[in-house]
């Protein structure tokens, strides 16, 4: 019984700290940034104070005291761009999806842009989504 007591305890205790370390960001100096990272953030963001950088086991991130976030993978090449309340850097978009944005939503503006291995997802200021496949095919709209 009391073993039984010990290996329970033992489990909990392991699956805490496993659970504290998956959701662990480590806060880190911006010069531990990948160059690729620090190069991007100096040409579209030069003009932000950054608040905290931190990194994780799958990428880096930098919020900004204005608001923004930017994520990296760990090779340092943009993930998403979080501007909130104002809006993505225009030269990071790709044209087809600010054909689309404009001839669709005319004014909206692309507060939030998200690259992965499925394509694009967009967030405008009107409150939509619009999700991109890797060839800019609109495969999904959400409000």
């Amino acid at each position: 019984m009391k073993r039984s007591i010990q290996a329970i305890i033992l489990l909990v205790a392991m699956l805490v700290s496993f659970n504290a370390r998956a959701d662990h960001d480590q806060v880190i100096t911006y010069d531990q940034l990948p160059e690729v990272a620090q190069t991007f953030l100096k040409q579209y963001f030069a003009d932000k104070v950054p608040l905290v950088v931190t990194v994780d086991w799958d990428d880096y991130a930098i919020r900004y005291s204005s608001g923004e976030k930017v994520e990296f993978d760990k090779q340092g090449n943009w993930k998403e761009i979080d501007c909130r309340s104002s809006l993505v850097p225009t030269e990071l978009i790709p044209e087809e999806i600010k054909t689309n944005i404009n001839a669709t939503f005319p004014g909206a503006i692309i507060l939030k842009l998200d690259r992965n291995r499925r394509g694009y997802e967009v967030k405008l200021n009107n409150g939509l989504e619009v999700e991109y496949s890797p060839t800019f095919q609109v495969i999904d709209i959400d409000d």
